[in-house]
Parts: C-alpha cells; sequence; structure tokens
C-alpha cells in the first residue's frame, strides 16, 4: 500500500491485535499473507488499515445460518486430508468442515472463520502444528475452540517439539475414523 495515497485510519500491528483478540505474531502472518491491508514506515514498523481490521472482525460475527459446528482441518498431506474430508461428511453430522495445508493458513482461515473445532497434524510446512496451537493459545479469542491433534509422532518427539496444552486432545496416526466420529460426536454436544 502506497502511504501518500493513504488518508484512512491507521493502526499499529499490536492496535489491530488487540482490536482482533490475537497475537501480535498472527497480525504479522495476515499482513503477510494479504487479509489485512498494510504498509511499513520508513522506520520498518507496519501500519495497517482501520477498515481492514473491520472487514475482518465483521466477517468473525458472521455465523451460518444452519447452526453448523465449523471444524477446519489442517493437514498438508493432500490424499489424507481428502481421506478425512469424505470420511468426516459422511457420517452426517451437523458440521461445516473446511481444510487448509499449514499452520499459516490454518491462522488465516481461524481469523477469517472463526471454526470451533480444529483438527490438526504437528508437521506441516510453512508453520507447524505445535507453533499454530502456540499462536492461538496466546489470544484469549480462541480459548474455547476444541483443538484435536492427529499425529504419529511419538511423546518424547511431541516433547521436544515443546509439547501441547493440556485442553489439547490427541490422536494417533493411524487413526481409526471410528475413534475421531466418536471424539466428534461428544465434542458436537459439548458445544450445543
Amino acid at each position: 500500500m502506497n502511504k501518500s495515497k493513504h488518508t484512512e485510519p491507521l493502526l499499529s500491528t499490536q492496535q489491530a491485535a488487540d482490536l482482533l483478540g490475537v497475537s501480535l505474531r498472527t497480525v504479522q502472518l495476515w499482513v503477510e499473507k494479504g487479509a489485512l491491508d498494510a504498509w511499513k514506515t520508513p522506520g520498518g514498523h507496519r501500519r495497517v488499515t482501520q477498515s481492514s481490521v473491520e472487514r475482518l472482525l465483521l466477517k468473525n460475527q458472521t455465523q451460518p445460518v444452519d447452526n453448523s459446528v465449523r471444524i477446519l482441518l489442517a493437514e498438508d498431506d493432500e490424499l489424507l486430508k481428502q481421506l478425512y474430508s469424505l470420511q468426516i461428511e459422511s457420517w452426517g453430522l451437523p458440521i461445516s468442515l473446511q481444510s487448509v495445508t499449514n499452520g499459516i493458513a490454518g491462522l488465516l482461515k481461524i481469523g477469517e472463520w472463526a471454526p470451533q473445532i480444529l483438527i490438526t497434524d504437528l508437521q506441516m510446512p510453512e508453520l507447524d502444528g505445535f507453533q499454530m496451537i502456540r499462536e492461538l493459545k496466546l489470544s484469549s479469542r480462541h480459548e474455547n475452540m476444541k483443538i484435536i491433534v492427529v499425529t504419529a509422532l511419538t511423546d518424547a518427539e511431541i516433547a521436544t517439539g515443546g509439547g501441547l496444552p493440556d485442553s489439547v486432545q490427541l490422536m494417533r496416526k493411524p487413526l481409526l475414523f471410528s475413534d475421531l466420529k466418536d471424539r466428534l460426536e461428544k465434542l458436537l454436544q459439548e458445544l450445543r
């Protein structure tokens, strides 16, 4: 964005983060991916347009008309992602499912769509599941989001990656889809 042509109110990245209820890093990622309009000052600081923050806030306030529970799937393996989608959608649960292939796309989609349940792998390109979960936990805005991690990593490998918060539900690969269905049905009951 060109500063000289800019006349609308601007916010610092910290002000944008406070308004959006996300971490400073999440705002920086959203700027880099184009979800928020911004430019850099000569000193290297970002300034975010107030209108782009308001636009993102409005998107987050929009709820699905059918009251379905929003589930976001973060999985970088395209075939596995398709298998998850086919299985989950075949169960006839009252859900709306979307998917992404990495943690950066996950944070962007969470900011835009506000899912109530996140199913994620830990090993993904660009921003892995560990980092994505840490970013989400920095904001109280996402404290009620249910997170299910599906991984082939051992407990030692998970600990090496920084561990997982106690609220995260862990499932192991290879995954039995019947176990995932049971877990989702319980979470759907909790969310209703």
